[in-house]
């Protein structure tokens, strides 16, 4: 007899099942990690010899890169799910929609969001960031990739039943990325000034609380518009 899954066990299920997936697809999920180094590698390439210009635009640099890898793998999050059909087995399930999406959320953060917090530090002494700015660097890209991917979500929820949705995608999320770009930049350059930069924090962090309490129930609409 078929026993019904804990709200907490159907959750560590649906999260331990994405990243299983992304573990037998690989190459498939690498892409952002690869595009998020060679996009920061070419830069010093583009502008030559010039380390105290790369050193003072290294964290504009990162963050333009680390948001176009995010926008990258963005599709992965339920696109697979819609063609197997278990899409709509989530949206029937007794559990809150809500909760189910986050988990799948966080499997997607764990395997684009969290290999870019590992090896931003080495593009960061590549391009000549001081020592001071690199610790505030982790920080926003800690804080701020999160919030890339709960939005993100939404968009993809939106245009997951669209066959050609990822123009539509990059004009319903970039506007939205625009603000976690601008503060979290801000913050590193501050800090690689020696200013304070607890007010670009406090708000990645506002941003950070607002998307997990709003994100996951909007995505769970658009999935159930997309899909009927």
């Amino acid at each position: 007899m078929s026993r019904r899954l804990s709200l907490t066990q159907a959750f560590v299920f649906l999260l331990r099942r994405d990243l299983l997936l992304a573990l037998r697809n690989r190459a498939e999920y690498a892409m952002p990690l690869l595009f998020f180094v060679l996009v920061i590698t070419l830069f010093p390439l583009a502008l030559g010899a010039l380390p105290e210009l790369l050193a003072r635009i290294a964290p504009g640099i990162i963050w333009v890169a680390a948001l176009l890898a995010a926008m990258l793998s963005l599709d992965s999050i339920f696109r697979s799910d819609f063609d197997d059909g278990s899409l709509e087995q989530i949206l029937l399930s007794a559990h809150p929609v809500a909760v189910l999406v986050l988990a799948k959320v966080s499997a997607h953060w764990l395997v684009t969001g969290l290999p870019l917090l590992l090896v931003a530090p080495l593009l960061a002494e590549m391009l000549g960031m001081p020592a001071a700015a690199q610790p505030t660097l982790l920080l926003t890209i800690l804080i701020g990739t999160p919030i890339l991917s709960l939005i993100g979500a939404i968009g993809v929820a939106l245009t997951v039943g669209l066959r050609k949705g990822g123009i539509i995608l990059s004009l319903l999320v970039l506007p939205l990325y625009v603000p976690v770009l601008i503060f979290a930049a801000s913050a590193t350059e501050n800090a690689a000034m020696g200013f304070e930069v607890s007010a670009q924090i406090y708000m990645l962090l506002a941003f950070l609380f607002l998307s997990i309490s709003l994100s996951p129930w909007a995505t769970a609409a658009a999935l159930r518009m997309s899909v009927s």
